[in-house]
């Protein structure tokens, strides 16, 4: 893995680290005497009352620099964030969803990664099958917490079998060190008819129960086929029948639990509870929603947001048209609140479109997965604006993963478009283009 750059982007303004006269393009060496390769370990040695640091300035000099911080944050900004080169997956999974995409999309969307540094710093879920016993020492001795792990198994024979990978099988083994060193952990689990589930499924959620509370929360989550698996290992998705058996099943161990440890731990995503059109929980459940980026609870929680909201909407005239573009998935619910927005002012009008994910296929059916092409084919309206959820978007860009452009779908159909949150609050602004007074 190759090293970060060190040099120093900015320096904030009125920082610990301007006020001792280091500038932009200096370059860090050491702190505290100590080399240090990336963003993790630079925390970890800076998080002194004191900190020493040796700096190459511009000039090629350089200089120790002490500094009585305090704990705070020195405000020294390197470039790429002191990452480097970010570990690849070295797995084959039988489930991998980036398997799955067509030929022909941008480069960078093929690329797997499978770092504990993004795991940490962005949230990212790593399988650890790609490090060494000295990279599980180094993160026990910076104490990383928390991190996020795909599970999927407990069992080692059945993990190296769905990861591809023979190193796969040392998983609990490490997340054992890990807790018993405190450190925290959030695991996933992708769920596979007829694979990882039954009673494969009811001996993972007991072991990483009998972590808690360092293992703090375990999510479920359905897997993903598109039509793009030709050469790929067979699987099925799961129905309305098998989704009910698996809510039962899981429901069962949240109460075990619950009344053994005050906490549910698991959770289903809400792809089940729609599947088997059975209830999704009260937002209570969801015990603050540790798993929304697995879509754990995401109905729950804006539907609180916007239950409490909507009582924040004043009585006003108003005249707007919007057209809501969603997945498949999230229709009946969006049309819902849809419908509670226009009963509660009548000059709103909203039409609430299912997108149908003709560019992945298969039983893809989540908002995060529609793209541009198919909102273009499917979306006729002459609304004022059209909205979709900014799931659909890259992380900080306007493309949707099939590479067309915010601006491109705007063009096609003569609308403009607005982005909302997953949040109840921010769909009632969005759509009706004020500000909620708490």
């Amino acid at each position: 893995m190759k090293k970060a750059d060190t040099t120093i982007e900015y320096v904030e303004s009125g920082s610990l680290a301007e006020e001792a006269g280091i500038c932009a393009g200096d370059k860090l060496l050491k702190i505290n005497g100590e080399d240090f390769s990336d963003l993790l370990e630079y925390r970890y040695l800076t998080s002194e009352p004191e900190v020493t640091l040796e700096v190459e300035k511009a000039d090629g000099s350089t200089e120790i620099i002490t500094i009585e911080s305090d704990y705070e944050d020195l405000g020294l900004n390197f470039h790429g964030e002191l990452i480097g080169d970010a570990m690849s997956c070295t797995n084959k999974c039988i489930f991998c969803f980036i398997d799955q995409l067509p030929k022909g999309m941008r480069e960078t969307v093929y690329f797997k990664d499978d770092d504990t540094r993004l795991s940490f710093l962005q949230g990212n879920y790593v399988t650890l099958t790609n490090m060494s016993g000295d990279d599980i020492d180094r993160l026990i001795r910076i104490h990383v917490s928390p991190i996020n792990i795909s599970v999927h198994t407990t069992n080692p024979e059945l993990r190296v079998k769905m990861l591809n990978n023979r190193f796969a099988g040392k998983c609990l083994d490490i997340m054992k060190k890990f807790a018993a060193n405190n450190i925290y952990m959030n695991c996933q689990i992708v769920s596979c008819p007829g694979i990882n589930d039954g009673r494969e499924l009811d001996r993972t959620i007991a072991d990483l129960a009998a972590l808690y509370p360092h293992v703090a929360s375990v999510s479920v989550v359905p897997v993903g086929l598109t039509r793009y698996r030709d050469g790929l290992y067979e699987l099925t998705p799961y129905t309305a029948e098998t989704s009910r058996q698996i809510i039962n099943q899981v429901g069962a161990w949240q109460k075990r639990l619950l009344d053994k440890f005050g906490s549910r731990i698991v959770y289903l995503s809400d792809e089940f509870y729609i599947n088997a059109g059975a209830k999704i929980p009260d937002a209570d459940a969801y015990e603050g929603f540790p798993q929304l980026e697995n879509g754990v609870g995401l109905i729950a929680s804006m539907k609180e947001e916007f239950d409490l909201g909507i009582e924040l909407v004043k009585d006003k005239p108003r005249n707007i048209r919007v057209c809501i573009a969603t997945g498949e998935i999230a229709y009946g619910f969006i049309k819902s609140l849809a419908d509670r927005l226009m009963e509660k002012c009548p000059g709103v009008k909203i039409d609430v479109a299912p997108i149908k994910n003709n560019f992945f296929g298969g039983g893809v059916s989540v908002a995060g997965l529609v793209c541009g092409s198919d909102i273009i084919e499917q979306v006729k309206t002459d609304a004022d604006y059209l909205m979709i959820p900014d799931v659909m978007l890259r992380d900080d860009d306007e493309i949707f993963l099939d590479d067309v452009t915010l601006s491109d779908v705007e063009k096609a159909l003569g609308v403009k478009i607005k982005t909302s949150l997953n949040d109840g609050y921010d769909f009632i602004e969005k759509i009706l283009g004020e500000e909620l007074e708490f």
